[in-house]
């Protein structure tokens, strides 16, 4: 299981045990540093994986492209799709965050409530995009898959000369 997965899946339980039916938190100020806590956990898994990310969707979208037609998953265009939009919007919000940190007082390193609210928020701002990733990123891997257990198509020279064989 990623660390993704395992972070929502906590998430889930707490958000579960903390909630009414309802879905509304029994104590907001808890509910909200434990959804402030799974905001910065779910970035900091991103962090690792974060520089690679447009080479991954580029060989995926190579791969999905070489692959025959009865390989293909249907939702894994529109998924690839939702991971390129959230990669796009967590790069402005990273640079937003860097505008931020960078405008901010001398004084405002972390541990201060400045600095971390500053932190915070960004983390808040990035969740559901990263939470993309977590719900679609394993599409990489499914296209990885499919394309190394693929069958090769004959490159065009060997075609050619079994085409002319086959006329003989």
């Amino acid at each position: 299981m990623s660390d993704s997965e395992k972070i929502l899946n906590a998430w889930g339980a707490y958000s579960d045990e903390h909630t009414d039916l309802d879905g509304w938190p029994y104590d907001d100020h808890a509910y909200g540093l434990r959804a402030s806590q799974r905001d910065a956990d779910t970035a900091e898994a991103f962090e690792s994986l974060r520089y690679g990310t447009r080479h991954l969707l580029a060989t995926a979208e190579t791969q999905l492209g070489r692959l025959p037609e009865h390989a293909v998953q249907s939702r894994w265009v529109y998924q690839l799709g939702v991971l390129h939009a959230a990669l796009d919007r967590l790069d402005q919000l990273h640079e937003q965050w860097l505008e931020t940190r960078d405008a901010l007082p001398a004084t405002a390193k972390p541990g201060t409530t400045a600095f971390d609210d500053a932190l915070a928020e960004y983390h808040a701002e990035s969740w559901s995009y990263l939470d993309d990733w977590a719900t679609h990123g394993k599409t990489l891997r499914e296209i990885n898959t499919a394309a190394s257990t693929a069958p090769s198509p004959p490159a065009p020279a060997l075609a050619a000369d079994r085409r002319s064989l086959a006329r003989r």
